[in-house]
């Protein structure tokens, strides 16, 4: 493997283990600081809203300065925010150092999936942006259990030093192994954000909030539907979790190969549709104590089949400002977290049960397939009416 590619896995590792890591461990953060668990939730919020912030913000600022430079600074930057967390005494020291600790995490994806597909062969774009997110995915399969285990085992405060030793790891190897790269951008600051003049920038922007967003409705409250739907003693959630996260390494190289066969918004459109179906069939088959844990593997092999394509979607769809486009889907993936959580929580809260937290993910995946249907109309109008043009002229 190609080492700089392997510098990017290491970070995006690290980035995966602090924004998941805390969902498992949010009890034991709670009473350490004596609030409730769903004031320990603004916790999980100020992270995401420090990714909303700072993907084109600390995007923007470092498109001047040579990719590689801008790279480990991120990690500088991420690995002492997550280091200084696990100091913190109580509710409003962390929530800033979460906030803090999310700002680098849109960016540093963001512009490595533009570097990932520079320093890969021809063709083979796909290939390393799915490397660089392997990382994500093998810090939900082996990171977070074993962060999660350290953090009710001795203290919640191992599992964020644990971040940080993963933090100075990456930035070693981006140091040493990442090569010198050109300024992100050769274009201004404003020019940069003529891009969101783009109807289709927004539309893919829409189509990561509300499709990932089905994701998050199931993931967000995977343990209950375990324990309550399907009877499983609560030990078996951190196994379950490490199902979900080898569905993930596998649905990422799957991802891949869909984008290297099929146009990336295609491929967006059949996994959303697979999605739905699975979140769908998800309602009936939770209470069945084997088919539940069958079908954790499967939704987060699906789900994770979006990563490289959605990228390529928003990195061709910005041409001119590939990183700051790329950043922003790092944005909305995050708000696509929120979202998710939340309208999921609403038939839940009124009574219906667990498994209609999965009918409310179905309905944003099957949205989504909307909005990529839509895409490509916009697509085929445009390519048609550019035809006629040159035909006219001609």
């Amino acid at each position: 493997m190609n080492k700089a590619l392997l510098s990017l896995a290491i970070g995006g590792f690290g980035i995966g283990l602090t924004e998941f890591v805390i969902m498992g461990i949010l009890p034991d953060i709670a009473t350490s600081f004596d609030i409730s668990i769903p004031m320990a939730g603004h916790f999980i919020s100020a992270y995401a809203l420090g990714v909303v912030v700072g993907a084109p913000t600390l995007t923007g600022l470092g498109s001047k300065w040579p990719a590689h430079k801008v790279l480990l600074l991120l990690m500088l930057w991420f690995t002492a925010f997550n280091t200084l967390s696990s100091f913190a005494t109580g509710y409003n020291s962390f929530i800033v150092l979460r906030f803090l600790s999310g700002l680098p995490h849109g960016a540093f994806f963001g512009i490595g999936a533009v570097v990932a597909g520079k320093l890969s062969k021809k063709g083979k774009e796909a290939q390393g942006i799915a490397i660089m997110f392997s990382g994500l995915t093998f810090a939900n399969l082996l990171g977070v259990p074993l962060g999660t285990y350290l953090g009710k085992h001795f203290n919640w405060n191992v599992s964020f030093l644990m971040v940080g030793i993963v933090g100075v790891l990456a930035v070693l190897a981006v140091k040493f192994w990442m090569p010198t790269l050109k300024q992100s951008s050769e274009n201004s600051f404003i020019k940069e954000f003529k891009i969101f003049k783009r109807l289709e920038l927004w539309l893919i922007i829409l189509l990561t909030t509300i499709g990932t967003g089905g994701f998050f409705a199931w993931y967000s409250y995977i343990a209950p539907l375990i324990t309550d739907v399907a009877g499983h003693d609560k030990q078996v959630v951190s196994y379950a979790m490490i199902l979900a996260g080898l569905g993930m390494v596998i649905g990422n190289v799957i991802g891949a190969k869909l984008a290297e066969k099929l146009q990336p918004i295609m491929a967006v459109l059949i996994t959303l549709v697979f999605m739905a179906v699975c979140l769908v069939l998800n309602t009936y088959l939770a209470s069945d104590k084997v088919m539940v844990l069958v079908m954790t593997f499967v939704i987060g092999m699906v789900t994770f089949c979006l990563s490289t394509p959605i990228s390529l979607a928003i990195i061709n769809a910005s041409k001119g400002a590939e990183t700051l486009g790329s950043s922003l889907n790092q944005s909305a993936f995050n708000v696509g977290n929120a979202a998710g959580a939340y309208f999921a929580g609403l038939p839940i809260a009124m009574g219906y049960g667990y498994t209609s937290a999965d009918w409310v993910g179905a309905g944003m995946a099957a949205f989504g397939v909307f909005i990529a249907f839509g895409i490509i109309l916009y697509r085929n109008y445009r390519f048609k009416r550019k035809n006629k043009m040159k035909a006219c002229y001609s």
